[in-house]
């Protein structure tokens, strides 16, 4: 091997040396800082969310703050297209990512995660209410327009199941709903909770969804494969929350108890 193969070969151990410390040491990153920063999209409701004050709410949120209180940390929320914020963890511009993220094996591939602290499952949003008796195999058809949010398991759903159907990636929620509502699309694809929680925003816009869902889908928090004692600590407060019942009163909180919508601009 000649001077220059070796000069390159241990520039990239160096480098990927260097990118695993970085990763290994996250835990240690929010205790010295004090501070855990927690990347969202900010408008997946029920799971967070903008007020009309601008700040955020939903049960991840409260969740994330739930955490941070046992670190004995600050939280910082950062806030991201859904499609960018696995990028967002890559970059360590987040500690974790909390944002309705379903728990997939090809996900899984290269990320870590705790939970589940909910399960959900894919539904539709749609103002034809012909279209929640139909089966799935009838929304695989090309006049059909189905939205889903970039990146996500819905738009892979779309494109597996669905291949005929005329897919439209949206970047948020609520672009999506208002297309729904404008005839623009004939469904979002989405999370369940999500789709009942439209149905509960809207009333006067004839908006329906499934009574069950078309898939089960777990919903946990993502993080650094490479992190193993931070997945350690997330895992045994997310098994106390649950074994204390804090995770059911928050799932009480923001999926049977509508009257949080009201504080929605």
């Amino acid at each position: 091997m000649n001077w220059l193969k070796r000069s390159i070969l241990l520039a990239a151990v160096s480098f990927v040396a260097m990118g695993a410390v970085a990763q290994a040491q996250v835990l240690e990153r929010v205790l010295e800082r004090g501070e855990l920063r927690v990347g969202v999209s900010g408008n997946q409701p029920p799971y967070n969310t903008n007020n009309r004050s601008g700040k955020l709410m939903g049960l991840e949120v409260d969740l994330a703050r739930m955490l941070a209180g046992a670190f004995n940390v600050e939280v910082q929320f950062v806030t991201k297209p859904f499609g960018e914020l696995l990028a967002a963890l890559d970059s360590s511009e987040v500690d974790i990512v909390m944002s309705g993220m379903a728990i997939t094996a090809e996900r899984s591939v290269k990320y870590e995660f705790v939970g589940p602290y909910m399960i959900s499952g894919k539904s539709i949003l749609t103002n034809e209410r012909a279209l929640t008796a139909a089966s799935q195999a009838e929304f695989n058809r090309a006049n059909l327009k189905l939205a889903a949010l970039e990146n996500s398991t819905s738009q892979r759903f779309v494109e597996i199941n669905l291949p005929q159907a005329q897919l439209i990636k949206v970047k948020d929620y609520d672009s999506a709903v208002k297309m729904v509502i404008a005839d623009e699309v004939d469904a979002l694809v989405a999370d369940m909770p999500i789709c009942i929680l439209s149905v509960m925003r809207y009333p006067n816009d004839n908006l329906a969804t499934l009574d069950q869902p078309m898939t089960v889908e777990p919903i946990g928090i993502a993080m650094s494969a490479s992190d193993a004692r931070l997945k350690s600590v997330l895992d045994n407060y997310i098994e106390a929350f649950e074994g204390t019942g804090l995770l059911e009163q928050l799932r009480k909180k923001w999926l049977e108890d509508g009257s949080w919508v009201a504080a929605l601009p």
